[in-house]
């Protein structure tokens, strides 16, 4: 038995998100139904983490375990032969069978695309939240410092927690929190321990508050002691959001 990690970039518009629906097109199956293909095996690719419906990727880590003998760099080559073109495989490695995608991870970084110009252009209407309106940038920038450190982020948690992990802590650890200006864009970027479901895209929709002067900078500490979903804004779009990198641990065989 061997165990292969996979680095995946997807283009999230045309999909149901990351994890396997009944009827619907996802990644993870859209990969599991390539992996079956090549080995013959029916496979459930398992990743860092769960993109919902219309977020991109540049960097998705997903393991699954496999008795074929096929070499690494065959098995990328061969994977990209038949997966659609909006998913790629960048890299594709054997691990210890111990390594898991999600379970292994250590650090995980988001980046949400604000589009400011007063037209979007079509080619990235998919990829972008485009909000042309005025925005207090100096005030979001206050606010996402604010959620640095360790803070219990019930408040911008989905109302409905991810399948199968309702029982685990809303305590989450962020290393970096920061927007910034880029040309017609302006970019957030969020580092952290781990993420809860809807957590990037609840963030993102509350600084967007803090822009339009509906609410303070110093708001944001009072959001997070509420500790209830109401007490936040509402989710941004779910075009804007990317997941970036995953770190892990030195893999060691």
């Amino acid at each position: 038995m061997r165990n292969v990690k996979l680095v995946l970039a997807y283009d999230g518009s045309e999909f149901s998100g990351w994890q396997v629906q009944p009827d619907l097109a996802t990644i993870q199956g859209t990969v599991a139904s390539a992996i079956g293909r090549l080995t013959g095996e029916k496979v459930l690719p398992q990743a860092s983490g769960r993109t919902d419906a219309g977020v991109h990727a540049l960097a998705q880590v997903a393991t699954f375990h496999t008795e074929s003998s096929i070499p690494v760099d065959h098995l990328a080559r061969a994977l990209n032969h038949i997966l659609p073109a909006s998913i790629r495989v960048l890299e594709a490695q054997e691990v210890p069978l111990a390594f898991h995608a999600r379970k292994s991870a250590r650090a995980k970084t988001y980046r949400y695309r604000i589009y400011r110009a007063p037209t979007c252009p079509p080619f990235l209407a998919r990829y972008v939240w485009h909000y042309p309106y005025p925005l207090q940038e100096q005030a979001m920038e206050e606010a996402a410092q604010s959620v640095v450190g360790e803070h219990d982020f019930r408040s911008f948690a989905a109302v409905d927690p991810e399948p199968g992990r309702a029982d685990l802590s809303s305590v989450r650890q962020i290393f970096h929190s920061s927007w910034r200006s880029m040309g017609d864009e302006l970019v957030y970027t969020v580092e952290g321990s781990g993420f809860l479901h809807h957590m990037v895209r609840n963030l993102v929709g509350t600084f967007v508050l803090v822009g339009k002067g509906t609410l303070k900078p110093g708001d944001i500490v009072t959001i997070l002691d509420e500790k209830k979903r109401s007490a936040a804004g509402a989710t941004a779009p779910s075009s804007g959001l990317y997941l970036v990198k995953v770190d892990y641990e030195p893999v060691t065989q």
